[in-house]
């Protein structure tokens, strides 16, 4: 039997804007879902080594930075490297449109840009993140 949804919301890179994390963390926690979130400042490495150590279904990458095309990339390659791209990885944040298609062909499954709502976050993710057993 399968339980709740596990999903961990990270900040990587040198963003110390956590606002919005927070907000989509809360969201989908009140959607039912385990939710763990990282903090600020964290690596590649160490997001996928939490989600690994979580046995989380899915990363949300939270990037305002600019750096999402590098950061999203090693995060992909992490997973590929520990043989775990069954972790879905989705990321919300300053995404240029041109950067969104790159960003899917390296794995990313879904972008949220500005003005996402977080019911529409909550609902993509039980949809997509995990699945049944």
């Amino acid at each position: 039997m399968a339980g709740p949804i596990r999903v961990v919301i990270a900040k990587p890179g040198l963003d110390g804007h956590d606002r919005g994390a927070k907000v989509v963390a809360r969201a989908l926690r009140d959607a039912g879902m385990e939710v763990i979130y990282t903090g600020l400042h964290q690596t590649p490495e160490q997001i996928v080594e939490a989600a690994l150590q979580e046995d989380a279904d899915g990363i949300g990458l939270s990037i305002l930075s600019g750096a999402h095309m590098t950061l999203c990339a090693k995060v992909v390659e992490l997973l590929k490297e520990r043989d775990a791209l069954d972790i879905t990885v989705f990321v919300g944040g300053i995404i240029p449109d041109a950067d969104i298609p790159e960003l899917e062909k390296l794995g990313v499954a879904k972008i949220f840009t500005p003005g996402a709502t977080t019911q529409e976050i909550a609902e993509w993710v039980r949809g997509n993140v995990g699945g049944e057993d």
